[in-house]
């Protein structure tokens, strides 16, 4: 019950691990309106670096995440594991603190810079705390032991589980919007591997959010968020399914401001 839970509990940990590729003009805004009717997306950019916030988004935020809609469009043909299992979470809010603040340059050796060469640090999200936040608060500190960012690339991360189990999350894809009515919308591609349980597990999942800021503190964001898993090319189904999901996840998140000590990272 376990492997199951893991596998859609981490389908909303990468969209705190974002990167900026522009998207078509009200592509992303308009497949978030026409929930549940998607198909897979064309025009995302291949993964590289790291996602640049609004610096509205900076600082420590506690999340309340609800599940507010899941459909399975291929059902009753080909329906993910747990996803009926899942209904139990519609209505449920889940609370985590995640923080975004100023991108840590990697020096390789001694320089001099000059002023006219100071560039401000771009926000980014803080991947590995983000990420172990959210894991703990859907399946306990006790079953996630950490999480691990690939120092050389901030598109692969494994998150440690109990009992030797690992979730392998691999960024392939992302792209972007900013609307001048104050959203910001992501949406990533990603595989997912799940090792340690009787056989690994591979599947396709797309995160698509809209950030909208809003003119009160509490919250001071709101986000509407749809996950969508696809199969993998090994699943026996892949090619009954073609471009089409097979679970579809919407979630409202609420963003509210809170003070945290400053943390020394390792």
């Amino acid at each position: 019950m376990l492997t199951i839970k893991v596998i859609w509990s981490f389908c909303l940990l990468l969209s705190f691990l974002l990167w900026n590729g522009d998207a078509l003009a009200g592509e992303l805004s308009e497949r978030l309106a026409n929930f549940p009717q998607w198909e897979k997306l064309t025009s995302v950019q291949p993964a590289s670096g790291d996602l640049v916030y609004p610096e509205w988004m900076a600082g420590s935020w506690q999340v309340t995440s609800t599940l507010v809609d899941l459909a399975a469009p291929l059902a009753p043909d080909i329906v993910t594991p747990g996803f009926e299992g899942n209904r139990h979470q519609l209505d449920q809010p889940v609370n985590f603190v995640v923080r975004f603040v100023k991108e840590q340059p990697h020096l390789a050796g001694l320089k001099i810079f000059r002023k006219t060469d100071y560039k401000s640090p771009n926000l980014v999200a803080d991947r590995a705390f983000n990420s172990l936040n959210l894991a703990r608060a859907y399946l306990g500190n006790e079953a996630v032991l950490s999480v691990k960012v690939d120092p050389d690339s901030p598109n692969r991360q494994i998150t440690f589980l109990r009992s030797s189990r690992q979730l392998v999350s691999i960024v392939t894809a992302r792209a972007t919007e900013t609307i001048p009515d104050g959203k910001f919308i992501t949406t990533e591609v990603f595989q997912q591997l799940f090792k340690g349980g009787s056989r690994p597990y591979l599947n396709s999942v797309e995160s698509t959010t809209a950030y909208h800021k809003l003119l009160t503190t509490n919250p001071a964001i709101e986000a509407d968020q749809v996950t969508a898993v696809y199969l993998s090319p090994q699943d026996p189904d892949y090619f009954k399914a073609g471009s089409r999901p097979v679970a579809l996840y919407r979630y409202r998140l609420e963003f509210v401001p809170v003070q945290m000590p400053n943390i020394q990272k390792e």
